[in-house]
Parts: C-alpha cells; structure tokens; sequence
C-alpha cells in the first residue's frame, strides 16, 4: 500500500500541462470529496500498527505535494502570455495605493488627551443635542441670565429646551451627576454656536474642557497642571493668567502662553506681543458644585476649556478655519506625516 502511495507522489511531481482545465482534473482526482487522498484516509483504519506512522506520512507527503503542484500551475497559467490581452501592458507600473491620513483637528485632540491622560484624567462625552439645565442652568446660568447672551445658541424650534451644545462644560454636568469626587477628566466634542462664518470663527467648532475635583483643590494646582500642558503640547513653558469672567468659575482667567517674536509669523499671531491666548479657566463656582449633588464645603475644584480648532491652527499653521471642514483632498494631504 505504501509502494502505492509513493508511486502516486511520483505521478503527482511529474504531473504538467497547460490547460487550466486539466489541473482541475488532476486537482478533483487527488483532493476532491471522492478523490484518491479521501479513500487513502478512509482506509487508514485497517493498516496495521506498526505500519501506521509510515503510511499516516506518505499520505501527508502526497496530500502536500498535490496542493503544490495544483498552486504552481494554476500560478505558472495566470501569468501566461493570454493575460496581456486581459490587462493590457504587463509592464506598465502599478498605481499606487492611496495612504490615508488623519485629520488636524484628530491629530491634535489625541495628542490633549495623550498630555491629560498621563496626569490621570480620563476622557467623557456626552450629547450634541442637550437640554437647557445641562448646558445653562446648572453652570449657574438661569433663565434670563445676561451672561447667557455670550453665546449665540442655536435652539430647536419644536422645543425651546432643546438646543445644539454651546460648549462641552454640559459633559461635565453630567458626569459629576453620575459620579463622586475624586474627579478628573477632560471632555472633547464638538460644539455649535450661531457665529457668522469666517477665516477666524465658524457655526460649529471642537472644544476640550477639563475637570479636576477633589479635597482642598487649589488656584495653584489650576497653575501647575496648565503649565505641564503648555510645555508637552507648545514646548513653552512661559505662561500668564489674567483675571476674566465665566459663569460657572469663580475666580476665572484668561491663559496665555509666551509664542515669542522669532519670525513674521510670529508678529502676526501674537499682535506683535509674543502672547498668544490659548484658553479659559477658573475654580468651580460651588454653586455649579451644588447644582450636581457635589457638597461645596468638602469639595473644591477647577476647570479649564480651550478650542481644539484654534490650537490646530496654531500647531499647523493654518491661516483659515474654513479648511478643516470643507474637506478638501489637497489639504488633508498634507497631514500624511503626521500620522
């Protein structure tokens, strides 16, 4: 039986033609469901013993050798000269496979979150489409509130307590209503405003905001953590908070970091100061504490927005916000290496 099965793998290494149709036969003669392997398996009961590791290989060695011989051939026809009239000029070169490319304003969300998360901040998120206590009234903006004027929002007409996010601070909202402090996370996501569209400004934008709350929070621990952020993102470690207004912080700054004045570009960002503004921050208001079920006499906190746009702007040096919507192939392009 084994002197059989030799013989067959020397059949099988001879085998050769040049009709496709012919490897078929040869490939259903030797590996089909009823082909010459099937009944060498189905007879592997009734060898002997001592007989069955000799012949279990022979069946293998044939089994491989088939399968290579059918792959070689039907490899060897393919390539033949009939495929030129096929696919035309075999020589001409190929085209080339198309690299996509993440977007800026991709590229510089993960890096925030990449800074963020190494200081122990997770990352949440939240609806586009909110309602009036989680993107007003619980940042201590109530009905009638003229600070609710600073942000052209845009409401939906069946229901004037539905309106598209004006900022990712409602993510916030809802994650202290869902958790207890020690908290700290940043929320990116974007957010709608009712803006005229320009080079500098446009209807919907990208935000990141942070939330650090806990026992004994402090304005210089808002200090320190701005500062790592500025230094791993810009490389600048030089920065200034001036005093503003926010709602929902109390006290609230304005932070910007030193550009420099190195190049035209850089007089034309910075004004000819070298101080670019970068973000707004401030201690939580304990109002907006309360608000979510937060206990301001134990806890304290601070927290901090900026706009992802602005930044990939700043990082890329892009002179028009417009691009990083209109999805132009040309421009994405660009960002290939940035990957």
């Amino acid at each position: 039986m084994i002197e059989h099965i030799h013989k067959l793998i020397e059949e099988a290494e001879a085998f050769n033609t040049q009709s496709l149709d012919e490897v078929e036969a040869f490939r259903i003669r030797f590996l089909g469901k009823k082909g010459l392997l099937t009944d060498l398996f189905a007879g592997f009961k009734e060898v002997p013993n001592e007989q069955k590791k000799d012949f279990g290989q022979a069946i293998n060695k044939l089994k491989s050798t088939a399968l290579d011989r059918v792959s070689e051939l039907k490899q060897s026809l393919s390539n033949s000269t009939n495929d030129s009239a096929v696919f035309g000029d075999l020589s001409r070169p190929g085209e080339p496979f198309e690299i996509g490319a993440r977007h800026p304003i991709s590229l510089v969300k993960n890096q925030i979150i990449d800074i963020f998360s190494r200081i122990g901040f997770n990352v949440s998120e939240g609806p586009e489409i909110e309602d009036d206590w989680h993107n007003f009234t619980a940042l201590n903006l109530p009905e009638h509130h003229p600070a609710r004027d600073m942000q052209d929002t845009f409401f939906i007409q069946t229901d004037p307590d539905i309106l598209l996010r004006t900022h990712t601070s409602s993510v916030q909202v809802r994650y202290m209503e869902n958790n207890q402090p020690p908290i700290r996370t940043i929320s990116p996501g974007r957010v709608y405003r009712n803006e005229a569209i320009s080079a500098r400004s446009h209807c919907f934008f990208h935000q990141v905001e942070g939330l650090y709350i806990d026992k004994n929070v402090s304005f210089a621990d808002l200090k320190q953590t701005l500062q790592y952020f500025t230094t791993e993102l810009f490389g600048k470690s030089k920065i200034r908070l001036r005093p503003s207004y926010f709602p929902f912080t109390e006290p609230s700054a304005e932070v910007d970091v030193y550009w420099g004045l190195e190049t035209e570009t850089d007089y034309k960002m910075t004004k000819g100061t070298g101080w670019l503004e970068i973000m707004g921050c401030g201690m939580v208001d304990p109002n907006v504490l309360e608000n979510c079920g937060i206990d301001s006499k134990e806890y304290s906190g601070f927290a901090f927005g900026m706009g992802i746009d602005r930044i990939a702007l700043l990082l890329h040096q892009i002179s028009d916000i417009r691009l990083l919507s209109e999805n132009n192939v040309r421009f994405l392009e660009q960002f290939k290496s940035a990957l």
